[in-house]
């Protein structure tokens, strides 16, 4: 009873509508961060959603993944919390099926995708994040299978300094210290932060530290920039892996990220230029306390330089790029091995009848020593038949190459495979996408025919897993996203700020099944629906509710509600987050129960 009052007085209190005017008048314009043809959002054709700073700020959230986690048609799998360690897929594929990319960098792990969110990025320095729904090979190259995340860090527009301190249930602490400098030529933006919990389960406590920084130089009619960002994040991992009957296991994962880039326009001629590493180093223990009993130690590099370029004229837009990766990974467990991919893009968007038609195709060949040499073309089309209403549908081919866990991982319980094949796959998308100030709407069906897809398999007469390319599987959904922005498409409803609502629908055929049990293949989402709400009810007091319904095909539905309070006075913000409001009991993966009830206070104070 007293749940079921406090949530109706929670979403009733943003109808009593107060008379204070929003601070927010303009919603920015935002243009895609593509390596080539840079467009706005709203001449894109295919499904692109956009989670603007603003959005980030008011979300009840610590981590990245908790923040993709908002958004319908991604799926995002924690074990734990506060993005310890998690997982993430876009409409229905794996978590090795999706690109995570900073500021159009890919961040490549030859060893797992599980490490694809151990981001050295703090959400103090996101300007936005970019996800791509659909296939991208021809436009960031293979592994971009179901779809790619792009993290947009911004480039501070004033001086400034921000620390920040919090607290929370179960022991939870942290804090960060960011600065900004700004000159006439040069803009700079630093960021260190740490955070700790006693863990809300026996072996479920973490220490997360991380550090930032980013510059960019401007000169002629150029820019020069510089990326490099650490995080370490040390976890009991009860549970995590192999069966929830291993409550001792530890591990230990340390990122770091360094980028360089130089661009410029020379007339109708852009240029990027782009040298990356990565370096990932995952220690896991399968006894905490005993570590000579099973251990398990892995560091991989990956070295890419890139070129891109953009051309107008008067018959379009045409974009072509170079990319050459050298991957390395040391491992006493998968051995010494290293990988050379080589890519190069080409595309041009041509624009017919006065820009009511757009069509760009293009094309992505990639090459890997081991693998042969594989095209990925594609095409986008799409017809405007307003300023308001575009209609779009886009085709494209994409692979993914097995990692090295794929091929050389070995432990009791699991057995690699060295002859595996990449995965293959073709998507096809056609939506609509209404869009008027302060509203868009966008709404897709998408069709994804994979064959040879990588699954680990455990036969019946066999305890140990073993991936084998032996899956075909069709997967057939629908996809919607809405968003309001009150200030523009409402103003009379001077209270509310932001709603938005997403839905996804997911339906997998897995053909020859064969025998065994599989792991991965038949795990997805099927219904998926979110809902967020901010407004102001009193002055500078801010309040987002946050509701996530999530029904997956092999575990119970749930229902999990999240809220944040804010209030600002002069340079001080003081803020209350609860996470599963309700207390909800669930999993996002079959091994690990998720925390209840988890508070957490906070104050920022702004410089």
């Amino acid at each position: 009873m007293l749940k079921n009052t406090l949530f109706a007085a929670i979403v009733a209190f943003p109808l009593a509508l107060f008379s204070q005017t929003d601070t927010l008048l303009t919603l920015p314009t935002f243009t895609l961060s593509e390596n080539r043809l840079e467009l706005p959002v709203s001449e894109a054709s295919r499904q692109v959603v956009i989670i603007s700073r603003e959005q980030i700020e008011a979300l009840p959230v610590q981590s990245i993944s908790e923040v993709l986690q908002y958004l319908a048609g991604l799926d995002v799998r924690q074990r734990g919390v506060h993005g310890v360690q998690a997982d993430v897929s876009i409409r229905g594929g794996s978590f090795d099926q999706t690109l995570v990319l900073v500021n159009g960098i890919k961040l490549i792990d030859p060893q797992t995708g599980h490490h694809m969110l151990n981001i050295p990025v703090p959400l103090e320095a996101i300007e936005r994040i970019e996800v791509l729904k659909g296939p991208a090979a021809r436009i960031y190259g293979q592994n971009a299978f179901a779809g790619a995340i792009n993290i947009v860090t911004k480039t501070p527009e004033e001086a400034g300094l921000e620390v920040a301190l919090e607290g929370g249930r179960h022991e939870t602490f942290g804090g960060s210290l960011n600065a900004s400098h700004t000159g006439k030529n040069l803009n700079q933006f630093f960021s260190v932060g740490k955070q700790h919990s006693n863990g809300y389960r026996h072996n479920s406590d973490y220490d997360l530290s991380n550090w930032f920084y980013q510059n960019s130089f401007t000169f002629g009619k150029g820019e020069a920039s510089a990326l490099l960002g650490h995080t370490e994040r040390a976890f009991g991992a009860n549970g995590f892996y192999a069966s929830p009957d291993y409550t001792e296991q530890y591990e230990e994962v340390k990122t770091t990220f360094a980028a360089l880039q130089w661009s410029g326009r020379q007339k109708a001629l852009s240029s990027k230029y782009r040298l990356s590493w990565r370096r990932n180093h995952d220690e896991y223990i399968f006894v905490r306390e005993n570590p000579s009993l099973y251990h398990n130690r892995h560091t991989s590099h990956s070295l890419t330089a890139e070129a891109h370029f953009s051309y107008r004229s008067s018959a379009g837009i045409t974009g072509a790029g170079l990319e050459a990766s050298q991957m390395w990974l040391s491992s006493n467990n998968l051995g010494d091995h290293e990988r050379l991919s080589l890519t190069a893009f080409l595309e041009h968007r041509l624009e017919l009848f006065e820009g009511m038609l757009d069509l760009t195709p293009g094309m992505a060949l990639a090459h890997y020593p081991d693998y042969g040499t594989r095209a990925f073309p594609g095409l986008d089309a799409g017809l405007a038949l307003s300023d308001e209403l575009r209609l779009f549908a886009n085709v494209g081919y994409t692979w993914r190459i097995p990692t090295f866990t794929d091929l050389y991982y070995e432990d009791p319980a699991n057995e690699g495979n060295p002859d595996l094949q990449p995965e293959e796959a073709l998507t096809w998308e056609a939506g609509a996408r209404w869009q008027v100030p302060g509203f868009t709407l966008q709404a897709s069906w998408f069709r994804r025919n994979g064959k040879d897809l990588i699954d680990w398999v455990r036969a019946a007469d066999t305890l140990r897993w073993k991936p084998l390319n032996y899956r075909e599987l069709n997967t057939t959904g629908v996809d919607m996203n809405m968003s309001v922005f009150f200030p523009l498409f409402a103003p009379q409803l001077k209270a509310l700020e932001r709603l938005s609502i997403g839905y996804t629908w997911i339906d997998s055929e897995l053909q020859d099944p064969g025998e065994g049990l599989s792991r991965y293949s038949l795990e997805h989402l099927q219904h998926q629906f979110t809902v967020a709400l901010t407004y102001k009810p009193l002055g500078n007091l801010r309040h987002t509710l946050h509701c996530r319904y999530a029904d997956r095909v092999s575990l119970p539905a749930y229902t999990v509600v999240d809220t944040r309070l804010s209030y600002s006075f002069e340079k001080i913000e003081i803020n209350l987050s609860v996470n599963n409001l309700f207390d909800k009991s669930y999993r996002e993966s079959n091994l690990v129960p998720m925390p209840g009830r988890w508070w957490m206070v906070g104050v920022k104070w702004r410089g």
